[in-house]
């Protein structure tokens, strides 16, 4: 295990960007065999939309990554969060960590950002994809790449977690992003065994429906757990009924074009008035 953690603990950031891109390329190849959905859509152009918001979230992270990096030595240096209170077997330790990690950096903060109206203003640009994929898991607007980066820095600080444990969350974050959100059909076995323990793009898929309250539900991104447990999780019977986008912006100028998607944030609220379908259960 010390082999485990020295690993990560100095895992190089080339590294961790051949994770980053891997992954991409690993789903693209597997949703093209195997699609949910058979889009008739540009999927270069439609990825460079995301890949640009992709650069945009790896600047944020890289500002924010010395701060990161000082919480987590922090922690350790001073005892403090819940992985430096108790006195657990290495391996229990870093599955608490991962799941504590997940809740606070990535369900909390995907939850509040559907709460607080300025934050949705955000967040609905990652929701304005109408053909999502595997490059849509990074689709963010820069400032809520902030809200993100600022969420993680807290969850380090209650977690306790050492930058080794926080390098391999924010890897394995990254590919279970990826894959959950992939356009790719998964049998119903599978997806009903796998979304027991992690999210599945079955699961994450009812997110991005266009309506509510659909879209206020399955906010997990590693584990399914949370969603389950505070009462989150909805349960599309056929995912191909899913309809992806967002509503208040059905117009192709408005989420198909950069410029477009930057300055959403800073207009008006709308307010969804349409109803979710009947083949759900919540």
């Amino acid at each position: 295990m010390s082999n485990f953690i020295d690993f990560w603990e100095t895992v190089p950031s080339a590294y961790r960007a051949r994770i980053l891109i891997g992954g991409i390329a690993i789903f693209w190849i597997i949703e093209s065999a195997v699609p949910l959905f058979r889009f008739k859509y540009h999927k270069i152009k439609h990825a460079g939309i995301n890949f640009f918001l992709t650069f945009t979230t790896i600047v944020i992270n890289f500002l924010f990554a010395g701060l990161l990096y000082f919480m987590a030595n922090w922690v350790v240096e001073h005892d403090f969060g819940i992985i430096q209170w108790v006195n657990l077997p290495i391996w229990i330790e870093l599955l608490i960590g991962l799941m504590l990690l997940d809740l606070v950096g990535a369900y909390f903060i995907h939850w509040l950002e559907h709460q607080v109206k300025m934050m949705w203003q955000f967040h609905l640009i990652h929701h304005s994809d109408t053909t999502v994929d595997t490059t849509t898991a990074n689709r963010h607007h820069p400032g809520e790449s902030v809200f993100r980066a600022v969420f993680t820095t807290l969850a380090v600080f209650m977690v306790g977690a050492p930058i080794w444990m926080v390098l391999l969350y924010q890897s394995f974050s990254v590919v279970l992003s990826q894959f959950n959100h992939a356009n790719i059909h998964l049998p119903e076995l599978v997806n009903k065994v796998l979304s027991w323990v992690f999210v599945t793009p079955n699961m994450h898929h009812v997110h991005h429906h266009q309506t509510q309250p659909l879209t206020d539900t399955n906010y997990g991104n590693i584990f399914s757990i949370w969603d389950r447990l505070f009462g989150t999780f909805a349960y599309v019977t056929d995912p191909q009924t899913i309809v992806y986008g967002i509503d208040t912006y059905p117009d192709s100028k408005e989420h198909s074009h950069i410029g477009g998607l930057l300055k959403i944030p800073f207009q008006n609220y709308r307010q969804s008035t349409t109803a979710h379908p009947k083949n759900t259960e919540f």
